[in-house]
């Protein structure tokens, strides 16, 4: 074999992906394949949405391996360990209630939000006050004031799994970029006409999202700051926005009732969700990427196709206002919260009616899903949180205190911890 030869074959073997080990991903349930190829370290995901308790292990192990060329014989074996440790922890249904840890009192004006990193060890809540803070969740230590914005901070978060980074979006029409280690603040994006209501990074923490009561949204670089693009094609204020898993899409909903599906690669409007007869009020993608949920003041939630840019199925059960939906890790379940002070559970293949959450006095504006599927959080206006089973709809605890609404809430990505956001000025620490 001359020299020629061999560097042929040394460059065709680099060119080869070479499976370096396997990571574990709870929620959604999924196998991560690090892998090495032409000397660069890279992920990929195989992504196990409809794994369940019940599932044949081998059989999917099977399929696995045909899929991905990179698993070899004797990569099955720890391939099937991973499963069956997925399908342990989808087995371990938590029934632990959650205890007061803290309460704090940080802000001198209303909270506006509240948002954990991924790992749950920090927290970052946003206010009239001008300002947004970090804390420790074990301690309820503050260790960060951002501050610098000229009005209400109303729009914040990490970026989420990193947390290394925090935005603000305040209606002083200007979002900055933080430092969430250092509190110090990498860069104030300006360029929106109006109050700065909704926004998000990408799952890659490359592109930083902003929706304006200007009707625009706009994409900006978090190497740099600077913008990338304007998405203009809404007539009236946006105040809803959600990135898909990859990144390379995002979808935003507006006051002129409708949704709108973006390349966030170029700022083209690729579909027009339009079918409310009001207000949407939320909008957000399921892990898939493949479908969309929307809520409105028309008193409906839609499931919409973001391929064809179809409605799937539209929920009109709701007496009032749908003021917030979201989508179970796996993308199975839809919930809605509403101001006829019940929240909804749907299922998102069959369209059909799981469970009415009923049990609070007032409107519901904000709801999410447990981690694991599990367990479905209300926030309310009647001053109390809720948290129900969602296999049966019953109510299994009521988180109580605040003194005022409270109009956020979250768990962290284990579930072990929850805050909530209160009119009361107070945000409390809630320990499984």
């Amino acid at each position: 074999m001359d020299g020629a030869e061999r560097s042929a074959r040394r460059a065709t073997a680099s060119a080869r992906p070479k499976l370096k080990k396997f990571l574990l991903r709870y929620y959604p349930p999924g196998i991560i394949l690090e892998y090495e190829l032409a000397g660069e370290l890279m992920q990929r995901s195989v992504d196990l949405l409809d794994l369940s308790a019940d599932t044949d292990a081998d059989v999917l192990v099977n399929a696995i391996t045909r899929q991905e060329s990179m698993i070899k014989e004797s990569h099955r074996e720890p391939l099937r360990k991973l499963v069956k440790k997925l399908q342990s922890k989808l087995r371990a249904v938590s029934t632990k209630s959650f205890s007061l840890v803290k309460e704090l009192r940080a802000h001198i004006l209303p909270l506006t939000n509240c948002a954990f990193n991924k790992s749950g060890d920090k927290f970052i809540t946003g206010s009239y006050d001008r300002t947004c803070k970090v804390f420790d969740t074990d301690t309820g230590e503050e260790i960060h004031t951002l501050e610098g914005h000229k009005n209400v901070v109303y729009a914040i978060a990490f970026n989420n799994p990193y947390g290394d980074k925090i935005i603000t979006g305040s209606f002083d029409k200007t979002c900055k970029l933080w430092d969430a280690n250092t509190g110090e603040c990498y860069y104030t994006l300006r360029g929106h006409a109006s109050e700065i209501v909704c926004l998000g990074f990408n799952p890659q923490s490359t592109v930083i999202a902003t929706g304006s009561m200007d009707n625009t949204a706009k994409l900006w670089d978090v190497e740099t700051g600077t913008e990338v693009c304007t998405l203009a094609g809404h007539t009236a204020e946006i105040v809803s926005l959600c990135f898909n898993t990859s990144g390379d899409t995002i979808v935003t909903g507006g006051f002129d009732h409708n949704a709108r599906v973006w390349d966030a690669r170029t700022g083209r409007c690729v579909r027009a969700l339009e079918g409310h007869g009001a207000e949407v009020s939320s909008t957000v993608f399921n892990y898939a990427g493949d479908r969309v949920v929307s809520a409105s003041i028309d008193r409906t939630c839609r499931l919409w196709d973001v391929g064809g840019g179809r409605c799937e199925f539209v929920w009109r059960g709701h007496s009032d206002e749908v003021l917030d939906a979201c989508f179970d890790a796996s993308g199975r379940r839809v919930a809605s919260a509403s101001a006829d002070a019940t929240a909804r559970v749907y299922d998102a293949s069959s369209g059909e009616l799981a469970h009415v959450l009923e049990g609070h006095d007032g409107e519901i504006s904000k709801v999410a899903f447990y981690p694991q599927g599990t367990r479905v959080m209300t926030a309310s206006s009647d001053k109390t949180c809720k948290i129900w089973d969602s296999a049966t709809g019953l109510c299994a605890q009521t988180l109580e205190g605040h003194t005022d609404e409270i109009f956020s809430c979250a768990f962290n990505y284990e579930g072990s911890y929850v805050i909530t956001g209160s009119k009361d000025n107070t945000c409390r620490i809630w320990k499984a």
